[in-house]
């Protein structure tokens, strides 16, 4: 069986979009749905079923899935292993990385590993870091650079390798206009009178925020949000709330509040599957990162 077509199957399944899936292979929407017809064909049953907007899979793509995945995974692996035989660093990297660490933190590292390494050809996916993170354990990442869970809180998969990279300090900030702009020290009860403009709160981001006030019962008055730091940037500096954002990116714009006792901060880092085979192309990546411990 042609693993092109096991490869269209499953980006339209993690896709539940033919169209996404087109754009996530380079091909065009003609072309994927001619790779599903082709193995439908082959298996001599439909994989996937049109409810209303919905793409779901029939029973017999249900059988499918899991054997699809493992053959993928299987010949990912051996070519691997294959390509350590050698010193040669080539194939492909697949990388995930928000972009926020991909605007700020990463730029350089690229820039030198594609200089380095020219053979490797950088497949680049830029994800929500719980998304990326989830990647990395279904073994479809090679490597996800990412905003990590917060250790104190969440505990961490044991067939990951978690590297702390960067500490990111967060500071509570507001726009010059704001009432609380002024005021000398803050209390927390306070900033909870004021909506606030963060990450959903089912972010690694969102989450260090929204404990910081359950553990004092307070409560998050939620005005916007969009996992967009750069977005968020802009909506607080032009006085749509208050937000918690990494001190790196602050600017005479922003006032930076200060609450005694009531820190926030994040850690930004690597991930890898323990169980994934590394290719010399992931290896030396990671040696360019630990560079900057």
């Amino acid at each position: 069986m042609d693993t092109h077509l096991l490869k269209a199957f499953m980006s339209v399944y993690s896709h539940s979009s033919f169209s996404h899936a087109a754009l996530e292979l380079h091909l065009t929407q003609p072309a994927i749905s001619k790779r599903i017809a082709t193995l439908e064909s082959q298996l001599g049953a439909p994989l996937f079923d049109r409810i209303g907007r919905n793409l779901l899979l029939t029973e017999a793509g249900q059988i499918l899935l899991p054997k699809a995945q493992m053959i993928l995974d299987q010949l990912d692996e051996t070519r691997r292993q294959i390509s350590n035989l050698s010193d040669e660093v080539s194939g492909t990297l697949t990388l995930g990385t928000s972009h926020h660490i991909g605007l700020h933190r990463l730029p350089e590292i690229l820039k030198q590993f594609v200089s380095t390494y020219p053979s490797v050809h950088l497949d680049i996916q830029f994800l929500d870091s719980e998304q990326a993170f989830q990647r990395v354990q279904q073994g479809t990442l090679d490597i996800a650079v990412i905003t990590l869970p917060d250790s104190d809180n969440e505990r961490a998969p044991n067939n990951l390798d978690i590297q702390v990279i960067w500490p990111d300090p967060m500071a509570f900030v507001v726009a010059k206009n704001h009432p609380l702009a002024t005021v000398a020290k803050i209390d927390p009860e306070q900033l909870s009178q004021y909506p606030a403009i963060l990450p959903g709160l089912n972010t690694y981001t969102g989450r260090v925020v929204s404990e910081l006030f359950e553990k004092r019962s307070l409560r998050l008055e939620l005005g916007m949000s969009t996992h967009y730091l750069e977005t968020i940037k802009m909506m607080v500096r032009i006085g749509l709330g208050w937000s918690a954002l990494p001190v790196s990116m602050l600017d005479e714009e922003l006032i930076q509040l200060d609450l005694p006792g009531f820190k926030a901060k994040r850690e930004l880092g690597y991930v890898v599957h323990r169980g994934r085979s590394q290719s010399n192309a992931t290896r030396v990546f990671i040696e360019l990162l630990n560079q900057n411990l």
